[in-house]
């Protein structure tokens, strides 16, 4: 408790030394490029409500923002004087290489979202590159047909094979007076694994939440002080399997663990102010989300996710065990349709498609609910290309951390330490 009052006490302090008024903008030392950049993102964020994923800053650079009230125009055009003056400072010791590329990767992606929001069309595949430092993959049709091909063998029918699937999946709906339950126990083993590899804050806490009409299944909204809030979308049924992802990748080593990690290593021991603000639309995500997703795979391995599952949430859940073998068999072949919602997001974005076509490409690529395949929609409507970072982020975070070993206690130090550095997309996938 001393720690975090104590912690208070130094941003409190940092902030009267640098008075802000008419100072930012103007005062090109690091501390005043700091405060201007955590007052450019924190001003996009009132025009753009999801621009801001979490701050935990000076609360007087939040409200300055609000007073400032800084038209779109005004902040793209301060970014760019802001980039110039980064550059001049990258030699200084106060502004090591890693610092100042990833500050201007964050300002070349605000810049790209004030584009977006202005109107203008960017490309799918630029958006990307210049919001998240990556191009996805093309995925011919050929390959999702042959993945359907053996879907279809595994669910015969005469039906349409969407409505196939998703009515054998049905049985294995958690019912909503179970939700809590279930959840708890997979967010306390998703915990319980990960504190054996990596140490977090003693004072780390999650408040878990139930919500409605969202775009999204879940979503961790960091507090700052190790605290997030968790919420779990129930507007569509929630399969059994969803609860450990969840658990893992919104909680334990998802987004909790990160950002905990970011702000006891960058924030609170380098004194990196600029990371008690998280971009949503920054190279970062692709980082977080790529952990996140890949963290579940981390933490449990195949076998022993199927057994933890089987034998504890199916019955917290009360569901039947009889088909469960199949169920894992369909699961893993759907996740290797993953990519069939980025070319649907690509395509529609691109305006090559309408929102009914993005619908139809889902349902029959993804073999997902209309229903599911409309809130998708809705997503690319909100996050737009955001959509690749789960899918191509996973891969690339696999890949990074898998290479060069198949030892389970070093693949954990690698996870730790990415969550841990002021890492960029071009690290993990080793490009100069």
């Amino acid at each position: 408790m001393f720690r975090k009052y104590l912690f208070t006490l130094i941003l409190f302090l940092q902030a009267c030394n640098n008075p802000m008024n008419a100072e930012i903008g103007h005062d090109k030392s690091i501390e005043g490029i700091i405060q201007e950049y955590l007052l450019l993102e924190l001003s996009m964020g009132i025009h753009h409500q999801d621009h801001v994923d979490a701050y935990f800053g000076p609360e007087d650079i939040k409200t300055l923002a609000v007073q400032k009230n800084l038209a779109v125009s005004q902040i793209h055009k301060r970014a760019e004087i802001l980039s110039k003056q980064i550059e001049v400072l990258t030699n200084n010791p106060m502004m090591p290489i890693q610092r100042s590329r990833n500050l201007q990767a964050r300002l070349l992606a605000l810049t790209t979202r004030i584009k977006i929001f202005t109107g203008e069309l960017i490309p799918f595949d630029q958006e990307t590159q210049a919001l998240f430092s990556v191009v996805a993959p093309y995925n011919e049709v050929a390959y999702f047909n042959t993945i359907l091909t053996k879907i279809d063998r595994l669910i015969p029918g005469d039906e349409e094979l969407s409505i196939r699937v998703n009515t054998f999946k049905q049985q294995f709906i958690i019912q909503p007076q179970y939700l809590e339950t279930v959840f708890n126990a997979a967010i306390e083993e998703c915990r319980r694994r990960t504190l054996r590899y990596i140490e977090l804050p003693s004072n780390e806490k999650f408040t878990l939440e139930y919500v409605q009409n969202k775009p999204w299944s879940g979503y961790n909204w960091y507090q700052g002080g190790s605290h997030s809030i968790i919420q779990i979308n129930t507007d569509l049924p929630i399969m059994i399997n969803r609860a450990v992802d969840l658990g893992c990748h919104e909680g334990y080593p998802g987004h909790h663990t990160y950002n905990s990690l970011i702000e006891t290593n960058l924030v609170q021991q380098k004194n990196w102010l600029e990371y008690t603000l998280y971009p949503l639309y920054g190279p970062q995500s692709l980082i977080a989300e790529g952990s996140a997703n890949y963290g579940i795979q981390l933490a449990f391995l195949d076998q022993e996710r199927m057994e933890f599952e089987k034998n504890i949430l199916f019955k917290l859940a009360k569901l039947d065990t009889k088909d469960v073998d199949r169920y894992y068999q369909l699961l893993a072949l759907q996740g290797k349709l993953n990519y069939a919602g980025n070319e649907a997001a690509r395509r529609y974005l691109n305006k090559e498609i309408t929102r009914d076509q993005a619908i139809e490409w889902l349902i029959k690529y993804t073999l997902t609910s209309k229903e599911s395949a409309e809130k998708s929609t809705k997503f690319y409507d909100t996050y737009r290309s955001y959509v690749i970072n789960y899918n191509l982020g996973k891969d690339i975070v696999k890949q990074y951390i898998e290479t060069t070993t198949d030892s389970r206690d070093v693949r954990w130090e690698k996870f730790e330490q990415l969550l841990s550095e002021p890492m960029l997309p071009i690290d993990l996938n080793n490009l100069e």
